[in-house]
């Protein structure tokens, strides 16, 4: 099952589709193949991937890849773009949808969601937003975590009225970069992900934008 409806890949980088499907059948197509994508990273890693598997795997022959992939690189890009819109999604309902204390609770929700989709999501813990497969996934000029803080800084700038500044946007892409570093960590340690870690990069993640901020949660 997919991740997420790919209806609309307006948010597709052209680097990543060599032409986008205008059919909702094309688009289902192009959805197995990320779905397939998703499965094989967790089976066989990166090196192990090829668009012949991938096609094998999402049922569509070969030329249907190329049509729309120039090769595995491409197809992975895409799966992280998904994975990241997914991620926004899911902690952008989150935010609506509940109350929090202050901006500590709203920082353990993010940190959950991303736990629970490593967990639970094909292809998560195999492609992150950073990992080495290319750190420009996302944008042309930012890397990949620079791209998930500033959409998760304005969340919550968002939120709780904060005034933007560059202060606060060094903040929040550093404490990205390290609950990202800490949290590969939990699920090195255990594939379910270490507690005792991820309790670690909360209280981290806490601490450190405390200071920066200069408030206490």
């Amino acid at each position: 099952m997919s991740s997420q409806p790919l209806d609309d890949f307006d948010d597709l980088e052209p680097s990543s589709l060599r032409r986008r499907p205008t059919q909702r059948r094309s688009a289902r197509r192009v959805e197995r193949m990320l779905d397939a994508c998703a499965s094989l990273l967790d089976e066989v890693g990166y090196e192990s991937l090829s668009t012949t598997r991938i096609a094998e795997r999402a049922g569509v022959a070969i030329g249907s890849v190329y049509q729309f992939f120039p090769d595995k690189r491409a197809i992975s890009q895409a799966l992280t773009r998904r994975n990241v819109e997914l991620f926004v999604s899911r902690v952008g309902r989150r935010f609506m949808s509940e109350d929090f204390d202050g901006w500590w609770g709203a920082v353990d929700t993010i940190i959950d969601e991303y736990v629970d989709m490593h967990r639970t999501v094909p292809g998560f813990r195999s492609l992150h937003f950073s990992d080495a497969v290319d750190l420009n996934l996302l944008d042309s000029v930012s890397d990949s975590n620079t791209v998930i803080a500033g959409r998760l800084r304005g969340m919550l700038l968002e939120e709780y009225g904060m005034a933007d500044s560059e202060r606060i946007d060094l903040a929040v892409l550093v404490a990205v970069e390290a609950g990202d570093a800490v949290l590969k960590l939990a699920f090195r340690r255990d594939p379910n992900g270490a507690p005792e870690i991820i309790a670690q990069a909360k209280e981290l993640i806490r601490s450190y934008l405390s200071r920066q901020l200069r408030e206490r949660p």
